[in-house]
């Protein structure tokens, strides 16, 4: 099995990158995807982010409503590491679930957007980074409906490109040629799968 770390900033586009990779047969295990399943009704995560930030990051239905929990957890760094420590521990019991369940031979790909930031315990044999434009970020943001004062202050929060760039293997760029970034994948994917074997 071969560990690899896939990020980027918000916005840069690596969801686009991890489908990809999906594509050609790796399995991706999405950190966010285990983030929102850890913050469903009656998990106790939810419960303890509304014993901390209130219950007004509730919507009528009980069900967490991320915006307004962004708009109180995302306000500096002190809060944004509370939000952390009630979800971090959860996400990444699950996360080692999925690793367990993957085949013993597969190209593993750990989806997750603050690879840096979190620092996870995990020896990664390859870490692909996502970049784009901080401007077209923000577009992109935009266009999913985040304010972009909001997105630009989610961004300022999170580490830098050059923070990503230290620890990547391969620096992917996501500025909008999608021709030019399937080649690169493949290239990577090639990459992959032999360090796979050699495993």
């Amino acid at each position: 099995m071969l560990m690899v770390g896939l990020t980027g900033g918000i916005g840069a586009g690596k969801s686009t990158v991890a489908s990809m990779l999906a594509a050609r047969g790796a399995v991706v295990i999405d950190a966010d995807a285990i983030a929102r399943e850890v913050v469903e009704p009656g998990m106790p995560a939810l419960a303890n982010l509304v014993d901390r930030f209130g219950p007004g990051i509730l919507r009528p239905d009980g069900s967490l409503d991320r915006p307004a929990l962004a708009a109180v957890a995302f306000v500096d760094d002190e809060t944004r590491k509370e939000l952390e420590a009630i979800t971090h521990p959860m996400i990444g019991e699950e996360f080692l679930r999925r690793v367990a369940e993957a085949p013993a031979d597969a190209v593993v790909v750990h989806d997750v957007p603050l690879l840096v930031e979190s620092k996870r315990g995990f020896e990664y044999g390859a870490v692909i980074v996502v970049e784009a434009p901080l401007e077209m970020r923000l577009d992109r943001l935009e266009a999913r409906g985040v304010a972009r004062d909001d997105a630009r202050r989610r961004i300022e929060l999170q580490a830098t490109d050059e923070d990503r760039r230290k620890i990547a293997t391969w620096v992917v760029d996501n500025s909008g040629d999608v021709g030019r970034l399937e080649q690169k994948i493949s290239e990577i994917w090639s990459e992959l799968e032999r360090r796979a074997a050699a495993t």
